[in-house]
């Protein structure tokens, strides 16, 4: 099955871009937009509407393979790529991309995404993150209809693993409403939650990390009252490098600063992702290790999760080399293309680091249904319900698509349905 043609058109993702920049330094906030001038080049205000492109493969058989591109919320931030607007993208996919594409089989996903990822533009310049991304995602849908496989498939036989009629967790995020969108999460049984958004040091984590501290309490006295005795989730915070700012980066302080949300979350176990931004790699695997390693001589089990300056696969291997975190988030877009998420989730269980398919709010339905495949196949320890921060939407299209998945394959392995919730 070939590729005859290849179009792109331009879209919007399930939430925005934000300049994480200018939000650590303060903007304010008029309703659901801020205020102040953005620090970040290309961004035009300090939120904006996210975009994407979806890029649509026509093949022989007039079956249409698609993908979307799409670039995180805190683009340009972090040794990220930068602000990614589909006016910019379209002329250089088609001109560019195009002619790389048509006319090539759909027999080998890894072959023909590798090539898209290695390739340069007339520049010498690699393509954008979003770019490999969304094509990566077309190419897999493409094998996937040419050999009439689910993608997950496609991924188990290309990469030789093992089917795991299992769910996966999945991770809800609440973003600035977080207490309204928890009881969201909570009665939908998420495994994972909250993310909560904690990105500002007065007005969310505390000059001391007092308002954090209450809110975990508050957390976790909430999952016990709506949940039950056999909903145990995991909560899981990113907190944006605040902590590391409240504290100076001192590691004691924050030791012990990291006991006090343990009790606090009691009896559920509790993750804290990003907890500093050293503002380059080598010092925030440095930072990141060395309190790991603190919290572990202390006997506090909150674990580590590592994302700003862990962005692509060779990032991840680094962390994961060197222990510096319990636990790595795999941003997807981040990655390129989709096959660097997959050998990232394989690197990480290896040896012995959680590893979290995560994402973006800033994503779009496709992105969020490739990633279920990409679950489904490599085992992480959770994924991201994306996209969009409103809990219900996300969880909705990654809770289904991954059910669908499962319910269709026990089908082809003449397995009865288990009946499984996710």
């Amino acid at each position: 099955m070939k590729i005859v043609d290849m179009i792109a058109s331009p879209g919007l993702t399930g939430f925005y871009f934000d300049d994480q920049q200018a939000i650590k330094a303060g903007a304010g906030q008029d309703g659901f937009a801020y205020t102040g001038a953005p620090m970040t080049s290309g961004f035009g205000a300090v939120r904006q509407r996210g975009e994407s492109i979806s890029v649509m493969l026509i093949l022989e058989d007039g079956q249409v393979a698609f993908g979307d591109c799409a670039a995180v919320q805190y683009s340009g931030a972090g040794g990220r790529d930068p602000l990614f607007l589909a006016h910019d993208f379209i002329p250089m996919i088609m001109e560019e991309l195009r002619p790389k594409l048509v006319g090539q089989e759909l027999d080998s996903f890894r072959k023909l995404a590798d090539s898209i990822e290695h390739s340069r533009r007339p520049t010498g310049e690699s393509y954008h993150t979003a770019i490999r991304y969304g094509v990566s995602q077309a190419i897999l849908d493409g094998v996937a209809k040419a050999k009439k496989l689910t993608m997950t498939e496609v991924i188990l036989g290309e990469y030789q693993l093992p089917l795991v009629l299992e769910p996966v967790p999945i991770f809800t995020q609440t973003g600035d409403e977080r207490y309204a969108n928890v009881d969201k999460a909570i009665l939908k049984r998420a495994g994972v939650l909250p993310h909560a958004l904690i990105n500002n040091v007065e007005t969310k984590l505390g000059k001391h990390g007092e308002l954090l501290l209450e809110y975990v309490n508050w957390l976790r006295d909430r999952v016990i009252r709506l949940g039950d005795g056999a909903y145990r989730p995991i909560l899981h915070i990113d907190v944006y490098g605040t902590i590391g700012m409240a504290f100076a980066d001192d590691v004691e302080r924050m030791v012990e600063y990291f006991g006090d949300l343990e009790k606090a979350a009691e009896p559920f176990p509790l993750r804290i992702e990003g907890p500093m931004d050293a503002g380059n790699k080598a010092e925030q695997l440095k930072r990141l290790k060395g309190l790991r390693e603190a919290l572990k001589e202390a006997g506090v089990k909150v674990e580590v999760v590592a994302d700003e300056w862990c962005n692509t696969y060779e990032d991840i291997v680094e962390f994961v080399d060197a222990q510096a975190a319990d636990m790595v988030q795999i941003k997807t877009p981040d990655l390129g293309g989709i096959q660097n998420t997959i050998e990232a989730v394989l690197y990480a269980r290896k040896f012995g680091v959680g590893a979290y398919v995560g994402g973006s709010c800033n994503e779009t339905d496709a992105g969020g249904r490739t990633a279920v495949h990409v679950a489904l196949a490599t085992r992480p320890d959770q994924m991201l319900a994306k996209p969009g921060m409103g809990v219900d939407e996300g969880y909705m299209i990654v809770h289904n698509e991954m059910n669908r998945t499962l319910e269709l394959l026990r089908y082809k392995t003449g397995l009865k349905s288990s009946g499984c919730k996710s």
